[in-house]
């Protein structure tokens, strides 16, 4: 296997570590990456009429929740680890998030929180969701320096091999890039919800295609991925996808109707 012409990634996982203090590439990525969602959300707001007291107010909502989601579904993924040690679920910084807990925590919080305000959620939304996917994006540069995802064996150019010991890959065989796999999804999904908007009524329409198509998408990646079995030989991942798929299909069967740039601009002047 070692001969094979693949790309070998040698970078040690972890940025800094003391103790049990670790600052990895997994955890300062997705720092980046929620960074970039809330500058983007502050340029879209403000070329939309919104304020940045409300898009902070909502950014700061959606974090937690997002937070809180991405870290739960990971600890559920592999409780047979963090049963071991309690403590380590609370050390974020480390690395381990579940994306589509993620998508669902942030979803839920910032929704509360609009609400609660009388915000207007489904035109922030939709502004948003371009910018969530080049946020998830550079969150995954992280996964694919530490090898925190595991992955069936290729023997293609592409892929990857780990070949630092602290690496949670290091010692397996190539294996499919799937989370650069992602990337270029969350790149085909970032250009079609950027078109989109404007173009499908009501507003939230346009966020609930990025929900559709990153959940199918990652549906379907979710096979090259070596994680936990839970049900009918589908992971953890592939029954959240389900779920977020049959949810935003129905509200796009039953509400969204796309309709031209022009009539948009008409109805809005």
């Amino acid at each position: 296997m070692g001969d094979l012409a693949v790309i070998r990634i040698g970078i040690n996982p972890n940025i800094f570590s003391s103790g049990d203090f670790i600052i990895s590439w997994h955890g300062f990525f997705t720092a980046i990456g929620i960074l970039t969602v809330i500058i983007w959300a502050r340029w879209q707001g403000r070329r939309n009429g919104i304020d940045d007291d409300t898009v902070y107010g909502t950014a700061i909502w959606a974090i937690l929740g997002g937070i809180v989601g991405a870290r739960l579904i990971h600890v559920l993924d592999f409780w047979d680890i963090y049963s071991q040690n309690p403590v380590a679920i609370l050390r974020i910084w480390t690395g381990g998030i579940g994306l589509l807990g993620g998508i669902i925590g942030a979803t839920l919080a910032g929704s509360i929180y609009a609400w609660r305000y009388r915000l207007p959620l489904g035109r922030m939304v939709d502004l948003l969701a371009p910018g969530l996917l080049i946020g998830q994006a550079i969150g995954r540069i992280g996964d694919i320096i530490n090898g925190e995802h595991l992955a069936t064996f290729t023997n293609k150019p592409w892929a990857f091999q780990y070949t630092n010991p602290e690496s949670p890959g290091f010692g397996q065989n190539p294996m499919h890039p799937a989370v650069a796999y992602e990337m270029g999804l969350d790149a085909l999904i970032f250009a079609i919800t950027y078109w989109l908007i404007g173009r499908l009524r009501p507003d939230g329409m346009v966020f609930f295609v990025y929900l559709a198509l990153y959940a199918a998408g990652r549906f379907f990646i979710q096979f090259l991925r070596r994680d936990a079995v839970w049900f009918a030989g589908l992971q953890e991942a592939h029954i959240l996808a389900l779920g977020l798929l049959f949810v935003a299909v129905v509200v796009l069967a039953t509400r969204a109707r796309y309709v031209s740039s022009a009539s948009s601009a008409e109805a809005s002047s």
